[in-house]
């Protein structure tokens, strides 16, 4: 039984997707930065080629990351529509936040602090469930080190092979060139299968707690349109962020931007089939730190890594408690 107007369950779930627009927004500096800073695409070519290998992305894994953030975090069964739309009003005002202050800042963790926040708020901490937390909150720290220490090695091994090789500097500018297209769309990939399955996850909850649906299970529609958004934001660009990742962490030349790229990917393909909601974010700056570092490890200005970090910090506290205050705001005149 529908508990609230279908009207507004309808306005709810385009919320969601304005999320995953600004999801794909926010974040297409993740999947374009490196490739645009090395001249590799030029930003708009860079953008295209992002948003198709994120829209794709569904045909290629499954929805475990969707069911982990849509009933593996929060008692789904306590889950109301307004507590839904805090949620995502909570998520989306951290990342225009971040945006606007150029800082890459972890989408997904923005999208869990608010819902988390919102639910809390409704219904005490009792909602929580501390299984689904834990490997998020380890990842919350692994994820960069993952990235980090594989695009250290990575650069490392690739350089060897250059030196053993005796390859000269211009041929392997050149087939680096050709090896990052793969990069950034394996990235883009991994991308859209982790980032886009967090609102196919909020959007499932939402239609379970309205009544639409009699069991948590996500329809195909949801699917199709989580990844429609997210590629449509990742055209949309972000390019203050675009230039923190890019340039501001470390100078990259395409041989860097590839195995940035790679190890990135690598990192949240392991993520994403073990269905945790890894920040993509948080990946892909800990790679170009590692890759930075293997050249030299004066190279990478930490003090920026610095400021990204506390941004990371503080993106589920603050989205929890934007998303609470938004709650309390809106059941004066929604329903609980």
């Amino acid at each position: 039984m529908v508990t609230l107007g279908l009207p507004f369950i309808i306005f709810v779930i385009i919320v969601a997707l304005a999320f995953d627009f600004t999801n794909g927004f926010h974040d297409a500096a993740n999947s374009i930065s490196t490739i645009v800073s090395t001249r590799v695409l030029s930003p708009r070519r860079a953008v295209v080629w992002a948003a198709f290998f994120n829209f794709i992305a569904f045909l290629i894994f499954g929805t475990t990351v969707a069911s982990t953030i849509g009933k593996g975090m929060i008692d789904v069964n306590t889950v109301t529509p307004t507590v839904v739309l805090a949620g995502l009003v909570g998520a989306i005002s951290w990342n225009l936040i971040t945006w606007y202050f150029g800082l890459p800042s972890s989408s997904s963790h923005a999208l869990i602090g608010g819902y988390a926040g919102a639910a809390i708020a409704k219904s005490g901490v009792g909602v929580i469930i501390a299984g689904g937390w834990y490997k998020t909150l380890i990842f919350i720290a692994l994820a960069p080190i993952m990235g980090l220490v594989l695009g250290f090695f990575l650069r490392i091994a690739v350089s060897w092979m250059i030196y053993l090789n005796k390859q000269a500097p211009s041929n392997v500018d050149r087939w680096s060139r050709i090896l990052q297209l793969f990069s950034a769309a394996a990235y883009s990939l991994g991308h859209g299968t982790n980032d886009a399955q967090k609102t196919m996850g909020i959007t499932t909850s939402l239609l379970f707690a309205g009544g639409l649906i009699s069991e948590f299970k996500i329809p195909l529609w949801v699917v199709l349109s989580a990844h429609a958004a997210i590629a449509l934001g990742t055209l949309g660009g972000g390019w203050r962020i675009v230039k923190t990742m890019g340039q501001r962490i470390t100078k990259l030349r395409p041989i860097d931007g590839f195995c940035a790229e790679t190890s990135s990917a690598a990192s949240i393909f392991l993520a994403t089939y073990l269905g945790i909601p890894v920040s993509t974010t948080h990946v892909i700056t800990g790679a170009i730190s590692g890759v930075g570092s293997a050249n030299r490890l004066s190279a990478v200005h930490w003090n920026v890594t610095t400021r990204i970090v506390w941004a990371w910090i503080f993106t589920i506290p603050a989205a929890a408690g934007i998303a609470s205050l938004i709650y309390f705001l809106a059941r004066v005149f929604l329903p609980a």
